[in-house]
């Protein structure tokens, strides 16, 4: 689709989602990364499964559907984890897996040398929750180039996130992506003021020196902010399948038109377009038109 490839890493869980309905690949690096790849990058997964028939399954999951699993680590000791979805009044409720072979991420050779060649790593909360999994995606963001985007995709899920976790990762990153609902929290977290969302958002970049903040309102669109830019997007209506993956294939746009070097605009129409697109599709991994591209 571009005449460009970039190396672009989805660093974290990969997972089995146990649906009502039955199981679904999953993981927010997994879907980040397929959906790079749709986009005509290299889309890589950098996250660890066990020796065992689900760490398989993801493996040939991933595989078919044309995602780099070079990368993945198989873990000797510690099961493929899973995600329990259940609902409750239509709202779901998560039983996450403990000692999953993800929270055991090794920065091993191969990795060393992934940091030092990759051109973007998109990381978030939840495979920081133990603590050798959160050196490792801390030591890994420290050893990429100073030109490689480094995105913090926030995801306050549950108690899997900490001052600690969120002030590393911020430091970590060059480029942060979260949610109008996430947004409240990490400004009380961080004594952040402001008087709307945009000028919140301002302060938080300033804060931690990033390049770029981006703010998803959902339906409504989206906000991206950088130290000379903002732009603001109204969103795209459509008839929604679900929502799995939405969120994680806007990163991987947004990504996508950073990397391009686009003005703000084009990236959030872009973007805008393929979380759309996600959620209008069942699951999160739909295959993307072929056309799947922003008019210059």
């Amino acid at each position: 689709m571009s005449e460009k490839q970039f190396k672009i890493v989805g660093l974290g869980e990969v997972l089995w989602d146990v649906l009502p309905t039955g199981e679904q690949l999953g993981g927010a690096p997994a879907n980040f990364a397929f959906a790079a790849n749709q986009l005509g990058n290299c889309g890589i997964v950098a996250s660890r499964v066990g020796n065992d028939k689900d760490g398989r399954g993801i493996l040939g999951g991933l595989e078919s559907r044309g995602v780099d699993v070079s990368h993945l680590q198989t873990d000797a000791e510690h099961r493929t984890g899973k995600v329990v979805v259940s609902l409750e009044n239509g709202q779901p409720g998560y039983e996450i897996s403990e000692d999953a072979a993800w929270d055991f991420l090794e920065l091993t050779e191969d990795w060393r040398d992934l940091a030092n060649n990759c051109d973007a790593v998109c990381f978030g909360t939840l495979a920081q929750r133990n603590e050798n999994s959160r050196r490792t995606i801390r030591n890994y963001a420290a050893l990429t180039r100073s030109e490689c985007l480094r995105v913090f995709d926030v995801n306050l899920r549950q108690n899997y996130y900490s001052f600690e976790i969120l002030r590393e990762s911020l430091e970590s990153a060059n480029v942060v992506k979260l949610n109008h609902e996430e947004l409240p929290g990490v400004c009380e977290i961080f004594e952040i003021k402001g008087a709307d969302e945009k000028q919140r958002a301002k302060t938080l970049r300033e804060k931690f020196d990033l390049r770029l903040v981006c703010l998803t309102r959902g339906a409504n669109g989206s906000l991206l902010l950088t130290e000379d830019e903002t732009s603001e997007h109204c969103g795209i209506k459509v008839e929604i399948a679900d929502t799995i993956g939405a969120g994680d294939s806007f990163a991987a746009a947004l990504t996508h038109g950073i990397l391009r070097g686009w003005n703000l605009d084009k990236i959030n129409v872009h973007a805008n377009k393929v979380g759309a697109f996600v959620a209008s599709q069942t699951g999160a991994m739909p295959e993307f038109p072929e056309n799947f591209q922003v008019k210059e």
